[in-house]
């Protein structure tokens, strides 16, 4: 048996997928909501069984190696070196890695955790001195400086580039890991220079990127990231979410802010799961980051004008994908750091919890612009609320905000209902259209049954083979496959018969075997599929027999009617 067939039947998909989805039992399987596209009810299915997952919205689909491919855009060596070094389970000694982007991708992550060490090595050696009583004075703990990787790079420009090229790293990598710069005369130098480290991490825990916190008043870059590179998107990242996804799964919520120090701050005051966008406005990929772990947002970004900029472009694109965002509001102008600094854990947490579901925060900040003693007052501290609400794709949803939102401002609810009259136009909520199944009742049955009991199988095949009407089945091919293998005695399983097929087969079996339902069909459920099947071909050639007698009888062809009429009555 193959290396890799080995290790995926000891690596369980369902715990390898949840850690990047949460997943609930739906009968034999799980579902979710699909890592690979934006969707607001659960299409993604893992098969424990089969170990296999596939989306039935996007297709998406394949074993456990496909999906950290995917997950995790790495190349198929990457995969399986990661699941096995997961599972403690040692590769063959012959290298698999043998194409450029693969070898590239790994001195990437080899340079990266390099630079972790050094950064540490330096913040916690005598240059540090100066950084490290900036960190106390943030109040950050030095449990907290070790569990985040906090580091420093110092000011020479080119101490790390040395220890690169001392391990070395091939001068073109070196240029395509993103912690080196290239001077116009071709020379290198160190890109991060007396600054605070702060290491960002992929979604598996392993080093991809930093931020760099300048430590000199004067620079005029207050903080500097890494440049996109072949492990690093920074669209495709939220800092902290590999620490933080484990609580917001058990918490179901989510805490989003805006930096680093403010990750930093709210995870020392016991809130641990909260994230941050990598130095850039919130991504529709982040969301479905997001989206995978909890439904629930909790938006803590700073209370400038900036801040409620980037709330209110945020807010749009988390209503839009079903995620129930709430704003939570920290009193005194401060952001979550400060505020845990000078108010407390328990103060922050408290603030956490009481945060006001988004429309009723935004109703405040109306009843704030607006003269609430007056009527028209209401009605235009209404009015300001109704794009927003306008918005909201669910017509449910809309009228329930609309009359919750016209009670909390004191507005009458029947001028709400002739505004909605004149102003709002629903939205055409088309269902999706119905997707083609490709197999009929008797293939849901038979084909699981087949794949998985191999008793079954053995009393079934031969009954099988001698049913012409399989042939015409639009799944003729897979049973053939699925025979010829019995047959010739190879192991039959999910998997093992889906690398035999053809791709429009691979299609099929994968919706017939992973959305069979929550029942285990029987050996007696395959017996009557196969009495179903010899009925099928009994009317089949009952009604040939009927086109030819009355063929015959018109030609005056009596024997033969006769014969054919006999032939007719034993089939029935």
């Amino acid at each position: 048996m193959e290396f890799k067939e080995r290790l995926r039947e000891q690596v369980d998909i369902v715990r390898v997928v949840g850690e990047y989805v949460r997943l609930r039992r739906a009968g034999q399987r799980y579902s979710g909501l699909c890592p690979f596209h934006n969707e607001k009810t659960p299409s993604f299915s893992v098969s424990p069984e089969h170990q296999y997952f596939r989306c039935f919205g996007c297709d998406a689909k394949g074993d456990v190696f496909k999906f950290v491919m995917m997950i995790e855009g790495l190349t198929f060596f990457e995969a399986l070196k990661k699941l096995a070094d997961q599972n403690g389970i040692a590769l063959p000694k012959q290298s698999f890695a043998s194409d450029d982007e693969t070898r590239l991708k790994a001195s990437l992550y080899e340079m990266h955790e390099i630079a972790v060490e050094h950064f540490r090595s330096n913040l916690a050696g005598p240059n540090g001195a100066a950084a490290r009583a900036y960190l106390a004075k943030r109040g950050v703990s030095q449990a907290v400086v070790e569990q985040f990787g906090l580091g420093l790079a110092d000011g020479s420009g080119r101490m790390l580039l040395r220890i690169l090229e001392k391990r070395g790293i091939k001068p073109e990598h070196l240029e395509e890991s993103g912690l080196v710069g290239k001077r116009d005369d071709g020379s290198l130098y160190d890109r991060f220079r007396n600054r605070l480290m702060f290491p960002i991490q992929n979604e598996s825990g392993k080093a991809i990127a930093f931020g760099g916190r300048a430590l000199d008043p004067e620079d005029k870059a207050k903080y500097l990231n890494s440049p996109e590179t072949k492990i690093y998107r920074k669209s495709n990242v939220l800092y902290n979410l590999h620490r933080a996804k484990e609580s917001a799964m058990r918490l179901d919520r989510i805490v989003l802010v805006e930096g680093y120090m403010d990750v930093i701050g709210a995870w020392q005051a016991g809130v641990t799961e909260v994230v941050a966008s990598c130095g850039t406005a919130l991504t529709s990929e982040q969301i479905r980051a997001m989206k995978r772990h909890s439904l629930n947002l909790h938006l803590n970004f700073d209370p400038d004008a900036a801040g409620n900029k980037a709330s209110e472009r945020s807010i749009k694109l988390l209503l839009d994908e079903n995620i129930k965002v709430r704003v939570v509001e920290l009193e005194g102008g401060l952001d979550p750091d400060e505020y845990c600094q000078q108010h407390g854990a328990d103060a922050y947490r408290e603030r956490i919890v009481k945060a006001k579901a988004y429309f009723y925060w935004l109703a405040d900040r109306a009843r704030a612009k607006f003269n609430m003693r007056e009527p028209q007052g209401r009605i235009d501290a209404f009015q300001s609320l109704v794009p927003a609400i306008q918005e909201l794709s669910d017509k449910l949803a809309r009228d329930s905000y609309a009359n919750d939102l016209a009670s909390y401002l004191a507005v009458e609810p029947g001028l709400v209902r002739e505004h909605f009259r004149k102003l709002a136009v629903d939205r055409v909520e088309r269902a999706p259209a119905p997707k083609v199944d490709p197999a009929n009742a008797t293939d849901r049955i038979l084909l699981p049954l087949l794949v998985n009991d191999r008793d079954a199988r053995v009393q079934l095949a031969d009954q099988l083979r001698d049913l012409p009407v399989l042939r015409q089945l639009s799944t003729a091919a897979i049973f053939e496959t699925l025979l010829a293998m019995h047959d010739a005695s190879e192991t039959v399983s999910f998997n093992t018969l889906h690398e035999r097929l053809a791709p429009q087969h691979q299609e099929s079996l994968a919706v017939i075997v992973l959305d069979s339902g929550a029942s285990s069909p029987t050996l007696e459920d395959g017996m009557a599929c196969i009495e179903a099947l010899r009925r099928a071909h009994r009317e089949v050639a009952a009604r040939e027999l009927k086109t030819r007698i009355k063929a015959a009888e018109r030609e005056g062809r009596i024997q033969e009617a006769i014969e054919l009429t006999q032939q007719l009555s034993h089939i029935r």
